[in-house]
């Protein structure tokens, strides 16, 4: 399944598009450490990357590209354009949640 290519172009160079299967979509939702959420404020006063929080935000992109090509294979896909990932920051302030968003167009490449 890892041999699905997920591309951010809306075109395969050297390719062409044989059939357009549909759109694919992902989320992954995830609550936010409070213990994280302690560290974090003390990188957010002095400055500087906050580690835990990009091991987060990799896992859960490795989990959306894993939906994404599931889902296109699933449709006889056999690649995915013009894909998009976005983290959005979701809850109030009590309770935070992070969320990433993928989509593409699933594919049939020759």
């Amino acid at each position: 399944m890892n041999d699905i290519p997920i591309l951010t172009t809306p075109v395969v160079e050297g390719a062409k598009v044989m059939e357009y299967k549909g759109i694919v979509t992902a989320r992954n939702v995830r609550a936010v450490n409070v213990i994280r959420d302690f560290f974090t404020a003390f990188r957010d006063f002095f400055g500087g990357r906050s580690e835990s929080y990009q091991d987060v935000m990799s896992g859960m992109e490795k989990e959306v590209f894993h939906e994404i090509r599931a889902a296109a294979l699933q449709m006889g896909a056999n690649a995915v354009i013009g894909f998009t990932l976005d983290f959005d920051n979701i809850g109030s302030k009590n309770k935070s949640l992070l969320m990433a968003h993928g989509k593409g167009t699933a594919v049939v490449i020759q």
